[in-house]
């Protein structure tokens, strides 16, 4: 912990302390409270106070008890909500949708200090408690559940979350500036009902009261529950009306005149706002009243982390990062990191190691071309996908400068890059000073990439490159490790059951694993999670691209067989594995050859002969 960290107020005697006697907000949260940049409640409540405003913090409180959310009193101007880091959903269940044995955001890891559907449940607790004040939710759960959506977990379409929660606004993506703007209305004494012209923002209204500037009409929620090409339909427009700079009002209509209305995403901060978001007084670290329960285990590996971007433009179709984040990439100086790396080191438990710089992409610093930060990105095309834009700038001299600048600081053995690379991006840039700097100094013996599959259809449907950019990245990787005289190794990440992959192509990928020698350690299933290309395509059959249909491994069972031939040397997956080849008709990998996935377990045995007495 930060010497002479303070900590926001979690009780009344820290309101005391501080001199309160009300909050201006309360911020409730589904997780422990964790006072680092990493965590967005820490991040919205921090800019919150750097503006003047009194915060305090309810963390995880009993959704089964009413008075949990009255310890710090009704709040000023009203109360915040998040579910966590994760949606609550993610959290609590694995893609089987069997309950998970811990939660890495609670004290201790221990499950179950969280509702189900968190967000919703804390939002309803509060409104049976205090009537008329305002609540504002947000997060990663809010943000991408904003409109209606496929629920995985119900297997159903849900309604926008600001009606199930009885919540007055919804501030959705990284919410720095939407949620500055809305605490300025309430101050300024306007009403929670009359704040619908904030970026970032989703809000209620009623047919006939709608002021939103040239909207979208989206197809009502009645109508895309009745189709799915109308669900799809929906998705599509919702996903090209993601950037600040081009989108526009989205409407969105349910019974009795109710309108949900989504205005356009705030703008990108700016290298400058960014800087002065990370430079906030945070303590880096968990409220010390976790300590006796075991601490937060989330924090070990982000405590000697460093954020350098936000943002991707790598497009993946399973990711939620472009409604989220959004696709324009915004980075701190150089001299932001720098100044916190410095703070770091000076910490008691610092070992010399910082194990990540880096962002949702690690090798991203820059917007992926120059038009982006006054135009916005391209409605109808990727940045990386199918193939990179011409118009595109690949280029690592910055983060190849800010990763030499923190390697020679003192105290520092080593600066390791653990956030995802995108491989393709590196292989878009025809300089080797980044690779042979990664591999010589950034990772130690393996690297981590994600080509997620080996099918070309399987991959345009993920929206990830051809497999031969990940084969000539791999001849570029060997070369460049035999020119730094290290013998290190590439551990690939993959992907079963994603849509558009079937039993062809999920025995296809078992064996390109054969090929490689490598058996991966964890085999990672399609998840469903709500605002993503591929939960569209697993909800409705179609991709929403192009509104075809796609293939959808979707039972349980098919989904087991997939997964199996991943690991298809472990025993325990041996009758999944030879169930899925006799499906995809591949009984030619049963066998004893060099070429086979399994072996026949139980071979007919032979009737001694007897030998006839002479």
């Amino acid at each position: 912990m930060k010497a002479n960290a303070a900590f926001l107020p979690v009780s009344k005697k820290d309101m005391k302390k501080r001199g309160w006697r009300q909050c201006d907000f309360v911020f409730v949260i589904g997780d422990a409270y964790v006072d680092h940049s990493s965590f967005g409640p820490a991040i919205i409540s921090r800019h919150l106070e750097a503006h003047g405003f009194k915060v305090g913090i309810i963390s995880q409180p009993d959704w089964r008890e009413e008075s949990s959310i009255a310890v710090l009193g009704e709040p000023r101007l009203g109360f915040l909500v998040c579910g966590g880091n994760m949606d609550s959903m993610v959290n609590h269940y694995t893609v089987a949708k069997k309950r998970r044995r811990q939660d890495a955001y609670t004290p201790g890891g221990k499950m179950g200090k969280r509702p189900d559907y968190a967000t919703i449940v804390y939002a309803n607790l509060i409104r049976r408690t205090y009537k008329k004040t305002p609540i504002i939710i947000g997060g990663i759960e809010a943000s991408l559940r904003r409109l209606a959506h496929y629920d995985y977990w119900s297997d159903k379409v849900k309604r926008s979350i600001l009606l199930d929660s009885g919540a007055d606004l919804i501030s959705y993506g990284m919410g720095e500036h939407s949620i500055l703007e809305i605490a300025e209305a309430l101050d300024s004494g306007m009403a929670v009902r009359d704040i619908t012209f904030i970026a970032g923002t989703v809000y209620r209204t009623k047919e006939g009261e709608l002021s939103a500037y040239e909207p979208v009409l989206l197809p009502s929620f009645e109508e895309i529950v009745k189709s799915k090409r109308k669900y799809a339909e929906s998705f599509m427009t919702q996903y090209e009306n993601t950037d600040s700079f081009t989108a526009r009002p989205l409407v969105e209509a349910y019974p009795n005149k109710v309108l949900v209305v989504q205005n356009p995403p705030a703008k990108p901060l700016t290298t400058q706002e960014m800087d002065d978001i990370y430079a906030y007084p945070y303590a880096g670290t968990y409220h010390p009243d976790y300590e006796k329960l075991g601490g937060v285990p989330a924090i070990q590996e982000i405590r000697f982390s460093l954020t350098s971007c936000r943002g991707c433009f790598g497009g993946c179709n399973f990711c939620a990062l472009t409604f989220h984040q959004g696709r324009i990439v915004q980075s701190r100086s150089h001299e932001s990191i720098l100044q916190e790396a410095e703070n770091m080191v000076q910490e008691k438990d610092f070992k010399g190691y910082i194990h990540d710089v880096g962002g949702p992409t690690g090798n991203f610093r820059q917007p992926a071309c120059g038009k982006q930060m006054t135009k916005g990105v391209c409605r109808k095309k990727q940045c990386l996908f199918p193939k990179p834009c011409n118009n595109m700038k690949a280029s690592h001299k910055d983060y190849i400068k800010l990763l030499r600048k923190l390697k020679q600081l003192p105290a520092v053995k080593k600066v390791f890059v653990r956030s995802g690379i995108r491989f393709d991006y590196v292989m878009a840039d025809s300089d080797d000073t980044f690779l042979r700097e990664l591999c010589n100094d950034h990772i130690s013996g393996q690297l981590r990439v994600a080509p997620e599959h080996v099918s070309d259809s399987v991959l345009q449907a993920m929206g990830k490159p051809p497999h031969a950019v990940y084969e000539r990245f791999l001849k570029r990787y060997a070369r460049v490790n035999r020119l730094t005289g290290k013998k290190q190794y590439v551990i690939p990440y993959f992907m079963s059951s994603h849509p558009g992959c079937t039993l062809k192509e999920a025995v296809e990928l078992a064996e390109y694993i054969r090929d490689l020698g490598y058996m991966p350690e964890q085999a990672q299933d399609f998840y469903p999670t709500p605002s993503t290309i591929s939960t569209c395509m697993y909800y409705t059959g179609l991709d929403p691209r192009t509104m075809k249909k796609i293939y959808v491994p979707r039972s349980a069972h098919e989904k087991a067989l997939q997964r199996a031939l991943l690991q298809y040397r472990n025993p325990e997956n041996y009758e999944l594995v030879k169930e899925a080849l006799q499906k995809a008709g591949r009984e030619d990998l049963i066998g004893f050859g060099k070429q086979c996935l399994i072996t026949p377990r139980k071979l007919a045995k032979k009737k001694p002969v007897k030998k006839r007495r002479r």
